[in-house]
């Protein structure tokens, strides 16, 4: 059996799903693996690393498609691509199915077998897994990062001969895996650091790396089962926004994070509530691509409102794309080796298994 990965597009996506080791790995589960050559030139991993391993390099995509019966990718394939999968080949990847659902069913009629690793389920034994939770803390790491560019301050507070510099503030939304991680971050480098989120259950978590947990009190149970978020009453959000007015106009850098899965970004930062904010002040805003959490933010973009700088990225992932591969790729293989059969030399759908059945796409509405 042969898995095999193409090369995406690359104006649009520099991460890759195979990376040597993983591609050792996969070779030493008694598979094959076949790559697009240059597959990974862009992010400083030449096609001798692969061979260097055991992978066989092709000249084209096509020949790619043609050998392998495991595809993976990091997102959905174009429809150039799709034209040229064949029948009954097992994909993987983030395949984004509420955004991509006609390309999706379009492989259903090839009898492709669809896996989309934001399906995951959060069990212990998916962790291994769990893209989302891998890439969000590069994300949250990065927004940081990013933010602290654009603020044409310190960060720290420094005692200096000539005076003292106060340290920034940082407010975080949202206490997920990408708002955890930037307040991490920020704590690192010297901010002073809030955060909130609709979770009660995160108010350990924030004070547990140092931040301080803003909240108002609440009636109603914001957390699913799962341990997401969902969406607030009318009431809530009328006193989250209270809360939030003294909150910016203390605050020099808010990165927003906060989302609900299945449903556009929930908008929390008004076009009022943003100009309560200092001139000089940095709002990233990481839940740009599903809608945003902030008035002005746009994807690809920084506005200035005010002297306030909103910031929105597309596809944060390509500022970090080679330790963001590797985390891809190591989730990949994780799901690949769960997938595998070595009794049966064979890749095995097997429906029963909670993984499996939850991230097969078995049709589209």
């Amino acid at each position: 059996m042969i898995v095999g990965s193409t090369k995406e597009n690359l104006s649009a996506e520099k991460r890759v799903s195979i990376t040597p080791e993983t591609a050792k790995n996969i070779i030493n589960l008694g598979l094959k693996v076949v790559l697009e050559n240059n597959y990974a030139n862009h992010i400083g991993i030449a096609d001798k690393e692969y061979e260097t391993v055991g992978v066989e390099i092709k000249k084209s995509s096509q020949e790619v498609f043609n050998s392998c019966n495991l595809l993976t990718k990091v997102n959905c394939p174009s429809e150039d691509e799709i034209s040229n999968i064949k029948n009954k080949t097992i994909l993987v990847g983030m395949l984004n199915p509420t955004k991509n659902q006609n390309k999706l069913k379009e492989m259903i009629k090839k009898n492709i077998n669809l896996f989309s690793l934001e399906l995951l389920p959060r069990i212990s034994r998916a962790q291994s897994m769990d893209v989302l939770s891998s890439q969000s803390n590069l994300a949250g790491y990065r927004s940081v990062v990013d933010s602290i560019y654009e603020f044409e301050k310190a960060i720290p507070m420094m005692m200096t001969a000539a005076g003292t510099v106060p340290a920034a503030k940082v407010l975080v939304i949202g206490a997920g895996v990408a708002g955890l991680q930037a307040i991490a971050t920020a704590k690192r480098i010297g901010a002073i650091v809030s955060a909130t989120d609709v979770r009660a259950a995160s108010k350990e978590q924030v004070e547990s790396l140092g931040g301080k947990f803003l909240t108002v009190e609440q009636s109603e149970n914001l957390e699913t089962a799962g341990g997401y978020a969902k969406e607030a009453s009318e009431e809530f959000k009328q006193k989250q926004t209270e809360m939030m007015k003294d909150a910016l106009k203390k605050n020099d850098i808010v990165i927003c994070t906060a989302l609900i899965p299945g449903k556009p970004a929930p908008r929390i930062l008004s076009e009022e509530l943003i100009k309560l904010m200092k001139p000089g002040s940095i709002v990233y805003d990481l839940a740009v691509e599903q809608g945003g959490n902030s008035a002005f933010s746009e994807i690809g973009k920084i506005n200035i409102v005010n002297g306030i700088k909103v910031i929105g990225v597309n596809n944060l992932m390509n500022r970090l794309p080679l330790t963001a591969s590797n985390l891809y790729a190591k989730n990949l293989f994780s799901f690949i080796r769960n997938l595998f059969s070595k009794e049966k030399k064979d890749f095995n759908i097997n429906i029963e298994d909670e993984i499996i059945e939850k991230t097969l796409i078995k049709e589209v509405i």
